[in-house]
């Protein structure tokens, strides 16, 4: 579930791995710890005198390199997540994608940005609310947040104008611009 902490001057928005993904992550790593799991039992075969290392090693080998080709790949789907932090008094905008213990940040200067935007994205089965903050023509905008609702994205939007002292400007209704 994201969430959204306002303290003073700064915004934090955490937004989570989708549940979908935190599901597509169960087969990998159920597959993984399968090949790993009989890894350690060959092992455990190899080292009580049951069989000799020697002869196993090549396969011991390539489930380990399976295991962990399967496993990474479930690991990074089940800790990912993104967080926004949007400081007013350093003017600094950090963008920080984690899993596990990995943190890549990208960091923005605030000032590039003048708007808070909310737009629709016009899905006829779904229909999603962006908080988008915006700059000038050339700035990529950062996707803060999406609801269903539009009364929940219009309360984020004047939230975050309102610590950030920045206009929310919507756009629902409107025909996207043509780039």
């Amino acid at each position: 579930m994201a969430s959204v902490t306002v303290d003073g001057g700064m915004v934090r928005i955490n937004r989570p791995m989708p549940w979908v993904g935190r599901l597509l992550s169960l087969p990998l790593l159920a597959a993984s710890g399968y090949l790993l799991w009989n890894v350690g039992l060959g092992l455990r075969q190899d080292f009580s005198g049951f069989g000799r290392l020697a002869d196993d090693l090549v396969p011991v080998l390539v489930f380990t390199a399976l295991g962990l080709l399967v496993g990474i790949p479930g690991l990074i789907l089940l800790t990912f997540r993104t967080f926004v932090v949007l400081n007013e008094t350093l003017r600094q905008i950090v963008i920080t994608r984690q899993f596990g213990p990995l943190n890549f940040r990208r960091h923005r200067n605030l000032g590039d940005y003048h708007f808070i935007s909310i737009t629709e994205d016009y899905d006829p089965e779904l229909t999603a609310y962006d908080v988008n903050l915006c700059g000038s023509k050339g700035t990529e905008p950062i996707t803060l947040m999406s609801f269903t609702k539009r009364e929940e994205a219009d309360k984020l939007a004047s939230e975050i104008g309102r610590v950030l002292k920045l206009p929310a400007r919507d756009y629902v209704g409107t025909e996207p611009d043509a780039d």
